[in-house]
């Protein structure tokens, strides 16, 4: 599904992934922790196709496909979705609209007519009976007011409606109090099938309390250092990173 080898990544001429590797397969669930500044978000953003950051050496494939040439918009046609630490309020357009959009635009990207509104009723009808989401919020505008909780739960009825191939979620459980992180992780865990895969990236284990990740990979100064099943993550609870960089310095 994901294969990256030797990335190599900056941002305003500063370094910040320094020779990365990753291999995540269809049906897996990832999860990339670590300390703050080490690359997380840049890995994520990196892999969307964000403008800003500049792969200097390295490749990134999905399916099979060298994609580091594709623009942000492209790659999302192609099945990769990003959710954002902070999505942004659109006064306006409304959660079904904004849906019925982008679903269209990536359906014409394909070379596929518009799905009949029929259609599209019933799948919004059915993720969102899926997400637990009430109809009023669909026609409420895209995040505008919305809670911390209102805005990471739509980004996974988002997510549920595209049904893409690699689902990024970078720190979904930010801000979250226990109610809402476990309505999200619930979601996801919904979502998750043999033909797709998610990469979760999170500073804290509780998270993982809900959705069970396959492998857990500590994310140090640019670099995947360490992977592990879930009791790594547990691990990295009780003692912190420095251990970690202890480790590597041994």
């Amino acid at each position: 599904m994901l294969k990256i080898k030797d990335l190599h990544a900056s941002v305003e001429d500063k370094e910040i992934l320094k020779g990365l590797n990753l291999n995540v397969k269809a049906g897996e669930i990832h999860a990339i922790m670590g300390p703050n500044g080490a690359g997380k978000s840049t890995l994520a953003n990196i892999i969307a196709g964000k403008e800003e950051y500049e792969v200097t050496d390295g490749k990134i494939h999905l399916n099979g496909e060298d994609i580091e040439e594709l623009a942000a918009e492209e790659r999302a046609h192609k099945g990769v979705f990003l959710s954002f630490q902070y999505p942004v309020e659109i006064p306006g357009v409304t959660v079904t609209n904004f849906m019925k959009t982008a679903i269209n635009e990536t359906r014409k990207a394909q070379g596929l007519e518009e799905m009949p509104a029929k259609d599209m009723l019933k799948k919004i009808r059915e993720k969102s009976e899926l997400l637990e989401i009430d109809r009023k919020f669909l026609s409420r505008s895209l995040n505008e007011g919305f809670s911390g909780g209102e805005k990471k739960r739509n980004e996974i009825f988002q997510m549920a409606m595209m049904e893409p191939k690699l689902a990024i979620l970078d720190e979904t459980d930010s801000g979250l109090d226990i109610d809402a992180l476990r309505i999200v992780a619930n979601g996801v865990n919904k979502l998750k099938s043999p033909d797709n895969a998610i990469v979760v990236i999170t500073h804290y284990q509780r998270l993982l309390e809900y959705i069970v990740p396959d492998f857990v990979h500590v994310l140090y100064d640019g670099k995947i250092v360490k992977s592990g099943t879930k009791e790594l993550a547990l691990e990295l609870e009780e003692k912190g990173y420095d251990w970690i960089k202890e480790e590597i310095n041994a």
